[in-house]
């Protein structure tokens, strides 16, 4: 059995910060004084992130760190750490890691003592679930929804699996259409909240059935957050849909 430490009085601190996911005063207090504080931030994309720092005018080095670059770039991190300095670790939007690149730096900093601490934040996830009103119990995340075959595959597998009571999941616009396709020939006409572009300017929240979001959404853009209902579909509730 691996036993995983938090670090202690040596060295200095990994932050994982949570950021707005779209409204920029959803940013903590706490968050702003770890930014303003810290030696260094990383980030998944250097230039959404340049835009919060400047947007509350804060100045700091800052570096990529990504799906593509994390491990070769985790060596260096590790040691900026263990000289003392304090890191910040952010995502484009939300809480870093879920569904997003760094859980390899937070482990290598538990095995090599190094102390990590959480930001808390916004995240789409449980902002959507709340929204839904589908409730939050028994719920089963799903990142990024697969592609085509693999999509197909595991919701199959969903659909054999009584303890679910709740899909949730993010989808690209592209993609959207052919999700709630599969998703109505598996799973059937189920309920279903779609956020699009949450806590922005031009956001949309649509509740309905899987059939009813087909005939709605047509020329998709934005971020989508997904909760699919599984404990009701149309044959057992007959709602209409609701349009915000």
């Amino acid at each position: 059995m691996e036993t995983l430490t938090n670090g202690g009085i040596l060295g200095g601190t990994l932050y994982v910060v949570g950021t707005p996911i779209g409204n920029l005063s959803d940013i903590t207090l706490r968050a702003l004084e770890v930014l303003k504080s810290v030696d260094f931030i990383i980030a998944e994309d250097t230039r959404r992130t340049l835009k919060l720092l400047s947007h509350f005018e804060i100045s700091k080095p800052i570096d990529s760190f990504n799906e593509r670059n994390s491990t070769r770039k985790m060596d260096k991190i590790s040691e900026f750490l263990k000289m003392g300095k304090n890191v910040a670790q952010v995502s484009d939007a939300g809480m870093p890691v879920i569904s997003d690149p760094g859980a390899n730096l937070i482990e290598r900093c538990y095995k090599e003592g190094i102390r990590v601490e959480v930001v808390p934040g916004p995240s789409a996830l449980t902002s959507a679930v709340a929204l839904s009103g589908f409730g939050g119990n028994r719920f089963y995340f799903i990142g990024f929804m697969p592609k085509d075959k693999n999509r197909r595959r595991l919701l199959r597998k969903l659909e054999k699996d009584e303890l679910i009571e709740r899909i949730v999941f993010f989808e690209s616009p592209e993609r959207l259409r052919k999700t709630l396709d599969d998703i109505l020939s598996i799973l059937g006409d189920h309920r279903i909240f779609i956020a699009r572009e949450l806590t922005k300017v031009h956001e949309e929240l649509f509740i309905g059935t899987v059939s009813q979001a087909l005939g709605h959404f047509d020329d998709v853009r934005g971020e989508l957050t997904i909760v699919l209902d599984l404990k009701n579909s149309e044959d057992n509730n007959g709602e209409k849909d609701a349009d915000y």
